[in-house]
């Protein structure tokens, strides 16, 4: 039986990939920066039950990281944790980098002392990001030898870490940098577009809502289904040797795409007259358009999306429509 150690887990992609450790029979541990109990009042986690263990360590708290990856010596170490939000990595810069570069380099660090003092290696997989290619312009899809070539704190963050795996690889580490492309659920914070859309038009539907507010409508994104991408990094830890992945669809798909698709789940196919904008919610050095090309994790490791852009996004109304009461 494996042992997993998996930080962010309270997070979108966190507690998709415990269930799946989970479910593949592991021993799952999860660190949360609150207090276990009130972690466990979320609902998939408290489905998890006895199968979850968590732990209480703060990412930006070095020491306390470390602590418990040197108590419990994984054999797995997946890094979720961090502000993961674009937007806000504009007005938290520092924090932005406290909580998505620094952990990386303290954990990479202890891991090498690890294996220079030849104890049992703890393979290591990072959650990088689409983001960190973003100014990229290569005229293709980003696959793993574009140049990393970040727009905002956030994407710059996780190129830190991102570059940092490489090197470390030479120094004996097992650790695997997975550049995920946007990726979405029910799971999805309010604060993130695509869920303040799908939750504003359930709302519209249901008479509690008659307008939705949003920022720049003209951009472009690759946007997957969050427990494909969960399912990437368990692959990526039990692959023979670490490497560098992207994670995407390979698609790319005009937000307004999304909102009609939205919008027509509910029945409603005029949804101009239901959408506005508000300058005040345009993002800095916004990116119009990002697309990854997955060759490489597909061909290697045999993975591959199983939900479509459509049904994904069907899927998140749907669910919000469920949490208002509504069907």
């Amino acid at each position: 039986m494996v042992t997993a150690l998996v930080t962010g887990v309270t997070g979108q992609d966190g507690g998709y990939l415990a269930e799946q450790l989970v479910d593949a029979g592991h021993e799952v541990h999860g660190i949360c920066r609150g207090e276990p109990a009130r972690a466990r009042e979320i609902p998939h986690l408290a489905a998890l039950g006895d199968r979850l263990t968590l732990h209480r360590a703060d990412i930006r708290n070095l020491p306390s990281l470390i602590r418990v990856v040197d108590d419990l010596a994984p054999d797995w170490l997946f890094n979720l944790g961090g502000l993961s939000s674009v937007a806000a990595s504009w007005t938290e810069p520092l924090i932005t980098f406290d909580t998505n570069a620094r952990p990386v380099i303290g954990v990479l660090e202890y891991l090498r002392g690890r294996h220079r003092r030849g104890e049992r290696p703890i393979r290591f997989i990072q959650a990088s990001s689409g983001e960190s290619f973003a100014g990229a312009d290569t005229g293709k899809p980003i696959d793993e030898t574009c140049p990393v070539d970040p727009v905002n704190p956030y994407g710059a963050a996780k190129a830190v870490g991102h570059q940092l795996m490489g090197m470390y690889r030479t120094q004996g580490v097992f650790c695997s940098s997975l550049i995920l492309f946007n990726h979405e659920s029910p799971r999805r914070p309010a604060r993130f577009v695509t869920r303040r859309i799908t939750a504003g038009v359930a709302a519209i539907a249901t008479g509690r809502a008659t307008q939705l507010t949003l920022g720049n409508l003209d951009v472009c994104r690759d946007w997957g289904w969050a427990p494909d991408y969960a399912r990437a990094m368990l692959l990526a830890a039990e692959a023979d040797e670490p490497d560098d992945y992207v994670v995407a669809t390979g698609e790319s798909n005009n937000l307004t795409d999304l909102i009609a698709i939205a919008f027509a789940r509910v029945g409603i196919t005029d949804w101009a007259s239901y959408v506005t904008s508000d300058q005040s919610l345009l993002r800095p050095a916004d990116t119009a358009a990002l697309v990854g090309d997955s060759t490489r994790i597909r061909e290697r490791l045999g993975w591959a999306p199983t939900v479509g852009f459509r049904e994904m996004v069907e899927a998140m109304v749907d669910a919000d429509l469920a949490e208002l009461g509504a069907s």
